[in-house]
């Protein structure tokens, strides 16, 4: 059986192979309401599917968003992930998805494989991009917007939360609670790093702390993001004779794993140990109990990126300061905090 082509559905419909394109890519020409209905009846009776590998060869744009992101297995990341792919859908574009474990050489290999397949843009959540990656992207060319976090050696447009004003919300509730003071569980990263959410959470929890009087030294702890590396650390931690009061971690994930560690030394949570949170991940109302936390608007921030990555009309510029949409943080408190 002979492959339908768009010269078959313009003879059906009576209209030119150009007005069929415009019907099918959505312009760049309008069609007149009744000649719009013909071309899309043939095309339904001809069984006809457009090939998108030469549409994109055409117009040196695909109908791709890649997305790169640290772990999607780590419950903030899949969320994101997922709210970005429904943000994409609304606009008729598909999200090619890659992790780079953190490491950067993974990074720069999914930028050249993304960039190659001449995506329409791409969404980078970036932990301490390097010099490779960004030469990579300048290279190319391309539309970046930076989501979540925004490294310093690339000035593109980010769409960030408040994370240093969700920290001091977070910690300062937990000091109102009457702990003697909260402890702080980070990231990994020997230094602070411009643009790294979790640095601007250690950040506000080091200031809402002095805010208080009260000293920081000594009470930082490094873990992993994930809950795993964070049960361990928190293990070692609770188990030990200065146990803190109250510990604010980076993110929910390192929370939940303190969370379980607790549990499993019988210390009882609020009644010993208060626990704060950050990203409000859907698993933290039902922790036990279900933990205090900082929202983030990650359907908002989501459909933000996408926006931005597809239209140069509400592209952000200016300065490093005025490219950044900032989104506010809020606290969401449950009874980990020693609320009711």
């Amino acid at each position: 059986m002979a492959k339908v082509t768009r010269d078959d559905v313009a003879r059906l419909a009576g209209t030119s192979t150009a007005v069929v394109s415009y019907v099918i890519n959505n312009g760049p020409r309008p069609v007149a309401p009744a000649t719009r209905e013909r071309v899309l009846a043939a095309i339904k009776e001809l069984g006809y599917r457009p090939d998108r590998v030469a549409q994109a060869m055409a117009s040196r744009r695909t109908d791709l968003i890649g997305m790169i992101v640290p772990d999607a297995r780590q419950p903030f990341f899949g969320e994101m992930t997922h709210a970005v792919e429904q943000a994409a859908a609304e606009r008729g574009k598909m999200v090619l998805v890659g992790n780079t474990d953190y490491v950067a050489e993974r990074e720069v290999h999914y930028l050249r494989a993304f960039l190659g397949m001449r995506v329409s843009g791409l969404i980078l959540v970036s932990h301490a991009l390097n010099d490779n990656a960004a030469a990579e992207i300048d290279a190319w060319d391309a539309r970046v917007v930076l989501l979540h976090e925004r490294p310093e050696a690339l000035d593109d447009v980010a769409v960030v939360t408040d994370d240093l004003g969700g920290a001091q919300l977070a910690v300062r509730h937990l000091l109102e609670h009457g702990c003697e003071y909260v402890a702080c569980m980070g990231g990994i990263a020997e230094t602070p790093l411009v643009g790294d959410p979790v640095s601007d959470h250690v950040e506000g929890w080091r200031r809402a702390m002095q805010e208080a009087g009260l000293s920081t030294e000594g009470r930082l702890f490094e873990a992993p993001y994930n809950r795993y590396d964070a049960y361990e650390i928190a293990l070692e931690l609770l188990a030990g004779a200065d146990r803190p009061p109250a510990i604010f971690c980076s993110t929910d994930d390192q929370a939940i794993g303190v969370l379980r560690a607790a549990r499993e030394l019988r210390i009882d949570v609020p009644g010993e140990l208060t626990v704060a949170g950050f990203d409000d991940v859907k698993e933290a109302a039902l922790t036990d109990p279900p933990l205090t936390t900082v929202a983030t608007d990650r359907t908002g921030m989501a459909r933000a990126a996408v926006d931005l990555v597809l239209d140069d009309a509400v592209r952000v510029s200016g300065s490093r300061r005025e490219r950044v949409k900032l989104f506010p943080s809020r606290l969401v408190v449950r009874r980990s905090c020693g609320c009711a």
